[in-house]
């Protein structure tokens, strides 16, 4: 069993950064692929990134490529999700996920966090 606990959401201008934080129990982290997700109202949960077991590889959505880097510290069972150049089409309610093996950009994660808001104002 896996927790997951977000943080770091907030309410930034356009064109500003945050700093996403997901921090997770237990002491298997590390057999744990992690995925970032957003939701905004009357939408489809969608993949925003992912990195892989050990941190060496890194993937994101087109729509952050470039704006967003996701980091982990197995030492310290957290994940990070970096957002800089923040658009207002960003505003959503962000969720970490983990799952055994590898990065998918679907929703089958075993394990989710409750979200943490994050809202960019124009």
């Amino acid at each position: 069993q896996v927790q997951l606990v977000e943080s770091g959401g907030g309410l930034v201008q356009a064109g500003g950064s945050l700093r996403l934080s997901c921090l997770a129990s237990g002491r298997t982290f590390s057999r744990y692929a992690m995925g970032w997700f957003r939701q905004s109202p009357g939408k489809e949960r969608e993949f925003v990134g992912g990195i892989s077991l050990s941190g060496g590889s890194t993937y994101y959505a087109d729509s952050v490529k470039g704006r967003f880097t996701i980091s982990r510290d197995n030492a310290k069972n957290t994940v990070y999700l970096q957002m800089n150049s923040l658009k207002a089409e960003d505003t959503a309610v962000y969720y970490c996920a983990a799952r055994r093996s590898i990065v998918v950009v679907t929703t089958d994660y075993s394990y989710w966090g409750q979200g943490t808001q994050v809202t960019v104002s124009s």
